[in-house]
């Protein structure tokens, strides 16, 4: 019998510490602020930047909104994200991706403070997760994290596979589960024999955006299952990289999609957010 890994319920749990941390900071006079910058009008990044919106306003952060044509030049983001890092106020900036074609976004990212990073996609916040000394992490993998405590999930000595090999997610998800003590493994697609590898898991991740990719034949019995995809099947629902009502029998936990990973990923922004609060504090 498989257990559901409710990412709703994790999410309102630290949610809760956020704001008695957000409010006590703000009884010493400190203000927690987001600047969120939103280039275009793309469809998804503007519900994203709402829900964003909505959780710092939950929480108690000061959420700064600063929507930018789709016709900006780099040299204009670049100016605007230099105001932001020198404005005190602002404890952390996130640059909503992707940015229009004409605006290289490695440029842009490496421009934020990496003491404003909350993305932690800036490469001295990555080369500080490498080694295991970090203020901020990847929202995705910070999250599953989270859950994996919350649900007293140890990846101690466990075999890990994470299919995926992103700097947003697979990379940093690789590190973090070496990082708990676990034997990891990355795939990729030009992994072979990849059913073979993924049958090894004790605890596995699926973060590669194809619906149904994770079938029951590639899952160990008893595995722990998180799937980060968020896709849409033939008949346009929301479903994740895993056959949820195939694999979900041979599990003993498995997220869902929606309701599993994707309510994490906005909750260790503001976690990230608070933190930088905390530091620029000191």
């Amino acid at each position: 019998m498989y257990n559901l890994i409710d990412g709703k319920k994790v999410s309102e749990h630290v949610r809760e510490e956020i704001k008695e941390q957000v409010t006590e900071l703000l009884k010493n006079g400190k203000e927690t602020g987001l600047a969120v910058i939103i280039v275009g009008n793309d469809p998804a990044s503007r519900v994203y930047v709402n829900n964003k919106k909505k959780g710092c306003e939950q929480v108690g952060i000061k959420s700064y909104e600063y929507a930018l044509p789709e016709e900006t030049t780099t040299e204009q983001l670049l100016s605007l994200i230099e105001t932001l890092n020198s404005d005190s106020k602002v404890d952390g900036i996130l640059c909503q991706l992707p940015l229009p074609s004409h605006i290289d976004e490695n440029t842009a990212i490496n421009a934020i403070s990496p003491d404003k990073d909350v993305d932690a996609f800036h490469p001295i916040n990555t080369g500080h997760i490498m080694i295991g000394d970090h203020s901020f992490l990847p929202c995705t993998p910070a999250g599953i994290m989270e859950m994996l405590k919350y649900y007293d999930i140890s990846a101690d000595g466990k075999e890990c596979v994470v299919i995926g090999r992103s700097n947003i997610v697979g990379k940093p998800m690789a590190m973090l589960l070496l990082g708990a003590n676990g034997t990891v493994t990355v795939c990729h697609s030009r992994t072979k024999n990849l059913s073979e590898v993924t049958r090894r898991a004790d605890i596995l991740v699926s973060a590669v955006g194809r619906a149904n990719f994770v079938t029951a034949d590639m899952v160990k019995d008893g595995a722990v299952v998180i799937d980060v995809g968020m896709n849409r099947n033939g008949s346009g629902k929301l479903c994740g990289d895993v056959d949820f009502e195939n694999v979900k029998e041979k599990c003993s936990y498995i997220t869902p999609v929606p309701g599993g990973v994707g309510p994490m990923t906005i909750t260790m922004l503001l976690k990230n957010t608070l933190t930088a609060s905390k530091n620029h504090l000191n």
